[in-house]
Parts: structure tokens; sequence; C-alpha cells
């Protein structure tokens, strides 16, 4: 057995010490003066493809408006496509965290894609910015104290029209969607508002998802005589619907309403059957204040391209995340403070200002859209400064 000595070890206590204090000062020299590592998670291919590339371009933007640093630092992207793909969920997001060690995640738009992300982020303690999918789960049961949000809740817009048609009124309502989480949210939402008011939903409808044969549901809309219908359909399916319900000779005999995604990105394809049609969401076209005049403007000179509520979605991901930045000055393994400093931040955004909810999800304004043109023009404010419940969140 060997005999160590004070002499012996000296050596060695010393080339551990220099060796702890050689990687304390890359950490700090890190903190001070890295790069914040920003990984997107975004659909990039097949059908929302766009919507990534808004999220994206609405995110660089703010950047670039601050000189291209938040918190002092420069920012390193990452892109994974997510392929709309709930399946490859799980992997694509630890390959942004472990593989290439992001501060942050952006993503994304599918909310079964989201569920993933959100289960890997909060294994990780890694901060999660989600914006678009609006799936309640995320800022209500699974909420965490990493896991933020820059759009809405499914529950939101759908709970802003119910109360819209209960002040109009409307007594007997006919609910109609594809059978899966976004619709059957925002129907639940809808339903909440509207019967709290004396109304009643006296069917609801459905059909699997991404079916698009609407006749026999329309027919039997048609002959249960509803004072009007709430849909919630987006993309493609919008615009089969909205079509079909024009052809069917129903457009002038029963009152159509939505959630705000059946005439956004769709008017272009949807035409004259389009026309009047009234949603609700966050965000409109001819909004008055001054954020959303300049937000347009120089979205426009940047991208050649006018903004849907996808960019604006995305330009206040970036907001957020320099309200935590900015805190920190830069050093984003502060993560309490980071999220601290988000939770109490007040985004200045083009749909009008907003804070955040306990959940993290926004408490913001709806508003009453009407279709004119290619625009979904604002009308009024459907309900001020609406929170999601977040039931079942334990923040």
């Amino acid at each position: 057995m060997h005999r160590f000595t004070s002499r012996r070890l000296a050596p060695a206590c010393l080339a551990v010490a220099a060796m702890l204090a050689a990687t304390g000062a890359v950490q700090a020299q890190s903190a001070q003066g890295g790069k914040i590592k920003v990984g997107f998670m975004l659909p990039y291919t097949g059908t929302y493809a766009a919507l990534g590339t808004a999220i994206e371009n609405g995110f660089r933007m703010y950047v670039q408006q601050q000189g291209g640093k938040l918190g002092g630092r420069d920012i390193e992207y990452f892109k994974v496509d997510d392929e709309s793909d709930p399946a490859k969920a799980p992997e694509n997001a630890t390959k942004l965290i472990k593989r290439d060690q992001v501060d942050v995640v952006v993503g994304t738009v599918h909310s079964g894609v989201q569920m993933g992300i959100v289960k890997v982020a909060k294994e990780n303690n890694t901060l999660l910015i989600i914006p678009n999918a609006g799936v309640d789960e995320a800022t209500g049961p699974l909420c965490g104290p990493n896991i933020f949000r820059s759009s809405f809740s499914n529950w939101q817009p759908g709970y802003a029209m119910g109360h819209v048609l209960a002040d109009r009124g409307m007594k007997k309502v006919v609910t109609l969607t594809w059978k899966y989480a976004a619709g059957e949210q925002s129907v639940k939402g809808f339903k909440e508002a509207f019967e709290s008011k004396g109304g009643k939903v006296v069917k609801e409808l459905s059909l699997p998802f991404p079916n698009v044969e609407f006749q026999a549901l329309i027919t039997e809309v048609a002959a249960l005589k509803p004072d009007a219908v709430f849909v919630f359909f987006a993309g493609g399916g919008a615009v089969k619907f909205v079509k079909d319900w024009a052809g069917a000779g129903l457009k002038d005999k029963i009152p159509l309403y939505g959630s705000g995604f059946l005439t956004d990105g769709t008017l272009e394809a949807q035409g004259n059957a389009a026309q009047g049609l009234e949603t609700t969401l966050h965000y409109a076209d001819g909004l008055s204040n001054a954020r959303d005049k300049t937000f347009r403007l120089d979205y426009a000179k940047t991208y050649k391209l006018q903004p849907d509520v996808y960019a604006v979605q995305g330009y206040d991901a970036a907001q957020l995340l320099a309200a935590g930045a900015n805190a920190v000055k830069g050093d984003m393994s502060r993560k309490a403070d980071v999220y601290k400093a988000m939770e109490s931040a007040k985004v200045d955004s083009p749909r009008g200002a907003f804070t955040l909810s306990k959940a993290h999800n926004p408490v913001q304004d709806f508003y009453l859209r009407k279709v004119d043109g290619r625009e979904n023009k604002v009308s009024t404010v459907a309900v001020k400064a609406l929170a999601d419940p977040a039931r079942g969140c334990r923040l």
C-alpha cells in the first residue's frame, strides 16, 4: 500500500484547483459573452410549412430590430423540421436540447407535436416558448415554470364567440368540427360561454380529422334549423367547408360563425363564399395601435409579404425571450430569474399589449372580425383581457 503525504498530494490538489478555476472561467465567459442558442422546432415541410416560416420570420425580425442581440448577446439559431409528426416529437426536441444544447426551444404549430415537446422540455428544465399550438393541456395540467406561450389556448377564441352569439340573442346553436383536440377544445370554450348566458347548444356534430366530406352534416344542420352554427376548421378543410356551406344555399339562411382560423390564411381560396363571415381571434386586420402599423410595414419591407397571426406570435415569442434575457444580461444559466422576468413581462404586441396568466398563457383581447375582400377586418373587441382558466395547472 502506498503512503500518501501532504507533499505528494499538493501537486494533485493544485492541478484540480487549476482545472476548476479554468472551468469556472469558461462558464463565466460563456455567461457574459457567449451566444444565446435558439432552437426552432417548426413545420418546414408539408401542410403547415407556411405557418412555420411566418413564425420564424416574425421572431427573427424582432431580434434584428434589437441589433441582432438579446440581453447583450448574439443569437445563434438551430432548426429542426418537426414534420407535423407527433411520433417524432420527443426525438426531435431531444436533438435540440442534448445535441445542440439550445437555451430555448421555440415550437410548434401542431398540437400533437406540442405535447411531445412539452414532455421533453419539462424533463430537461429547458425553456420552451409555444408560438402557436393552442392545446389547452400545455398551460393546463402540463404547465410548468419553464413553459410559456405567445399565442392562445384553444378554449379562448371559442369562448369569445360564445359571448358574441349570446349577446346577440341567439338561443339555439349547432356546433361542427373535426373530432380532434383543437376542434373539441374550441367547441368546449364556445359552449361554456354561450350556455352560461342562457343559450343552448342543441347538437354537437363532428367528423374525423382530416375528413372533408361535409355534405351529410350540412344537410343535418339545415334540418335542425338552428339560430346559428359555430365551427372550427382550418387550412384546406376550412376552404372546402366554407365553399360547401355557400354551395348548399345556407350562407344567407343560417348565420355561420367560427374561430378565427376558419378565415385566416384561407380567404384567397375561399373567394366570395367567405364574404361577410364573422370570426373571433386575438389578431385582426385594421387594428389602430401604433405597434401594429409599424410591425406590418416592417414585415412587408423585410419579407415582401403581409404578416398574419402566425408572424405576430413569432414576433412576440422573441419579445418574451428578450424580457428574460435582458433581466439576466444574457446569462441564460440563471433560469429561475429568466422565468420570473418572463412571467411579469408586459408584451407590447402588434395584437395589443398583453400580460401572462399564472399558467403563462397570454391574457389578451379577442376581436370580432368580419371578412371584407381579402381581409379579416376588426369590428370590435369581443372580450377584453380574456384569461384561459388553466384548469389542472399546479404552478
